[in-house]
């Protein structure tokens, strides 16, 4: 991961498309280093999550192109490597796993992040229906530890269709389903990365399972 690391730091620092060309090879290498340890977390993940098919990881890892048509932020690149783990990788609304590489801000996770309405409407509505289910899977002393990083903004009422007086409304306000793990440089290179990462995995899969069966039941 150190061969990754490096290519992103100088890419920030050289983000034109003069740099990346004259060093694509570097950024060859890193995009394939970033593919193995994908295709790595997918047959782990598949352990212990059988709603993971076998995946291509090229379906899972992001392009590290940025679309700038409608954006003020001119930079060409992304200054990160990501790839997120579910059924129909990065393209199909499905709770996964999501692993960010970036110097000094890496993280994994995963969830489901910014739903369009009528997926975000079924996990409220799985939610609402089992509270103390959701409660016991994302309460616990366990994945509050691991999982210190809750993405995404909230509404400040209750949503449209559901009643404000309902007990545990704070359950239903997030727009994403999505938490979070830090993970410091040190953490990237360690000999222990893939072990660590696939325990942060782990440790969501059972929330994972919940987001997507409500996926299934009511979307």
């Amino acid at each position: 991961m150190e061969k990754i690391l490096r290519f992103l730091t100088q890419l920030n620092l050289n983000n034109n498309k003069e740099w990346f060309h004259s060093n694509r090879k570097l950024y060859e290498e890193s995009r394939d280093k970033m593919l193995f340890y994908t295709e790595v977390f997918i047959n782990e993940i598949r352990k212990f999550d059988d709603g993971i098919p076998a995946l291509d990881p090229k379906e899972c890892l992001f392009r590290i192109f940025r679309d700038i048509r409608f954006s003020n932020d001119k930079r060409p690149y992304k200054t990160n490597m990501g790839s997120y783990i579910a059924k129909g990788g990065h393209k199909l609304v499905r709770a996964g796993y999501y692993i960010h590489i970036e110097p000094g801000a890496s993280f994994a996770g995963g969830g489901i992040y910014l739903p369009p309405s009528e997926p975000l409407k079924a996990v409220r509505t799985a939610i609402y229906e089992n509270p103390e289910e959701y409660i016991e899977l994302t309460e616990n002393e366990n994945f509050k530890k691991i999982f210190t990083e809750f993405y995404g903004e909230k509404l400040k009422t209750a949503p449209q269709g559901f009643p404000k007086d309902f007990k545990y409304i704070g359950l239903l306000l997030p727009k994403s389903y999505a938490y979070g793990h830090q993970l410091d440089d040190s953490a990237i290179t360690s000999d222990k990365f893939i072990e660590t990462i696939v325990e942060v995995f782990r440790n969501l899969s059972k929330v994972n399972q919940f987001l997507n069966e409500a996926l299934e039941k009511y979307f």
